[in-house]
């Protein structure tokens, strides 16, 4: 499904939490969705979702907007970090509510994911431990087979084995079926590697719309005395400089081949480090 985002803006009373923003999700892809909290990604997947509506522009989804659409709104899950059922509902009630709202649900695999993380189909949602109900999501969200599935921090309270066993069957679902997955986190060390594409926001404006491994190609950081750190960076793109006692390095958009044939000490930037140099860089403006 494609989604079209033109000129997105929304405010909160005083707050812009989007701020004219476009681009386009042509096909099915993980996306990381990256920013610091407040950058206005929960804001974005609200609307994404059919949940609010903006105050200027549009989201469409294969040409339609999603408020108040019911044939998209079957195509997208948005499982949120927390609050996504009734309390007083029951697993097996929740999975089946959920099951009659999907077309594409795969009962086979949520009841494989139940046993995966030894969830009690009787236990009331209030009854649940923070990481059960994460569970619970994960599970609503991956066995929805919808083809825009959103996770936003879908997974406080698990511990690290559960949520890498998330990544690999994430990982597993989507070779089977391709499926637009938009995935917001701020443990970007742990599932960096899965995204294809990353867009980073920062106060609500989009800073960064790339492949994943353009960037990891594109983006190193290079170190060595000043007056040569400073002959390689000339006419480049720098994220950050920092020098001590005669030295220098620096954070640069540039090809990692070339800065290691400049015989400067080179590394690659996680892409977590490099949402947190954009960010701080965006803000300083």
């Amino acid at each position: 499904m494609k989604i079209e985002v033109k000129n997105l803006s929304k405010r909160y009373k005083d707050h812009e939490a989007l701020r004219n923003i476009s681009f386009t999700l042509d096909e099915p892809k993980i996306y990381g969705l990256l920013g610091r909290n407040g950058a206005g990604k929960t804001t974005f997947m609200n609307i994404l979702s059919g949940q609010i509506l903006a105050d200027e522009g549009e989201i469409l989804i294969d040409g339609e907007n999603p408020f108040d659409n019911q044939r998209l709104t079957e195509s997208i899950c948005l499982i949120k970090e927390g609050e996504n059922f009734k309390k007083d509902l029951k697993v097996k009630n929740v999975l089946k509510i959920y099951s009659y709202f999907y077309p594409k649900w795969d009962q086979e695999l949520a009841d494989c994911l139940i046993k995966e993380y030894k969830l009690k189909l009787n236990t009331r949602v209030k009854a649940l431990s923070k990481g059960m109900e994460s569970a619970l999501g994960i599970i609503v969200g991956l066995a929805s087979k919808a083809p825009i599935t959103i996770f936003d921090e879908p997974y406080i309270g698990l511990d690290a084995p559960s949520r890498k066993k998330f990544y690999e069957i994430l990982l597993e679902e989507y070779q089977t079926e391709k499926r637009t997955i938009l995935f917001s986190t701020h443990l970007i060390d742990e599932i960096s590697l899965l995204f294809e594409e990353v867009l980073i926001l920062s106060e609500g404006s989009l800073v960064v719309k790339e492949e994943a491994d353009v960037l990891r190609h594109n983006t190193c950081s290079v170190s060595g005395k000043i007056e040569e750190v400073e002959k390689f960076i000339q006419g480049k793109e720098v994220l950050e400089k920092k020098q001590l006692a005669g030295m220098m390095t620096a954070y640069v958009y540039g090809s990692v081949e070339e800065a290691r044939k400049s015989g400067l000490t080179v590394e690659g930037v996680p892409i977590q480090e490099l949402m947190i140099h954009l960010t701080e860089r965006k803000k300083g403006v």
